[in-house]
Order: C-alpha cells, then sequence, then structure tokens
C-alpha cells in the first residue's frame, strides 16, 4: 500500500486497506521507521474505529 503514496497527488484508504496498510509497516525496516510511522498507525487505528472513514494523504 504504501506504494501509493506519491509526494505529488493524494492517495486514499478505505478500512480494508488500512489493515493492508499496517501489515507493512510491521515490515519497514528500522532505517525507514521514525515518528510518522507511529502516527500513521494512530491514523489508520481510527479508521479502523468506525464505518464509513477514510484515510487520506494529501500530495502538494
Amino acid at each position: 500500500m504504501l506504494w501509493g503514496l506519491i509526494p505529488y497527488g493524494d492517495a486514499v484508504f478505505n478500512h480494508r486497506q488500512v489493515s493492508l496498510l499496517l501489515a507493512e509497516l510491521d515490515r519497514l525496516p528500522a532505517a525507514c521507521g521514525g515518528d510518522w510511522v507511529g502516527q500513521a498507525r494512530e491514523l489508520c487505528q481510527v479508521v479502523e474505529q468506525g464505518s464509513h472513514r477514510y484515510l487520506w494523504f494529501v500530495g502538494d
């Protein structure tokens, strides 16, 4: 799912895709980690906790 993120475009993940995104975050090498990983996990959890929620990444 991370391949869908590009700096200049938007990406939207639904509740089914968020679980795949979380699995990919678990497999990230330590060198690619940082605060952003924890923040992304928190946002994914918000999407999973309700219906009709989406995770949007907005490019420039």
